[in-house]
């Protein structure tokens, strides 16, 4: 697909249907997240949804105690789809082929932001929560190919 601004989010099997913000770096350059718990956000250094290669979508499980727009993403199953509708009205389909958490200190960066042969689509929330401390201590990435 040529390249579109994503203007919305939609996973009707965990019940997400979001607006999306844009995104940058921090000055330490990671993945600045999201203001509050709604709306997720879009990566603006990576390619669009639906373009050739990593598309990247962030949003928090929780904000000030409350659920945040990804608070269910630990649920989604791969084959369960993923909806992107971008700026020029079109829409990107994904599937998702895997689901996986990372310890925040091994984040595999070539793997989410990495070069791909395809359309692809990333979704990145924290998992791993330390009942103790409060702290999440990983992060779950979802991992999808454009199917439509």
């Amino acid at each position: 697909m040529r390249r579109s601004i994503p203007i919305r989010v939609s996973i009707p099997a965990i019940g997400v249907d979001s607006a999306l913000i844009r995104l940058g770096l921090k000055s330490d350059g990671s993945l600045q997240v999201p203001p509050n718990g709604f709306p997720a956000g879009w990566f603006t250094g990576a390619p669009t949804p639906g373009e050739k290669g990593p598309a990247v979508i962030a949003g928090h499980v929780h904000w000030s105690g409350r659920a945040g727009v990804f608070a269910r993403l630990g649920r989604i199953r791969p084959g369960d789809k993923i909806t992107v509708t971008r700026q020029d009205r079109s829409t990107a389909v994904f599937s998702v082929v895997r689901i996986k958490e990372y310890p925040k200190s091994v984040f595999p960066s070539a793997a989410v932001y990495g070069d791909l042969d395809h359309a692809g689509l990333r979704l990145i929330t924290c998992g791993g929560l330390d009942y103790v401390s409060g702290k999440y201590e990983a992060n779950l990435v979802v991992f999808a190919d454009l199917i439509a």
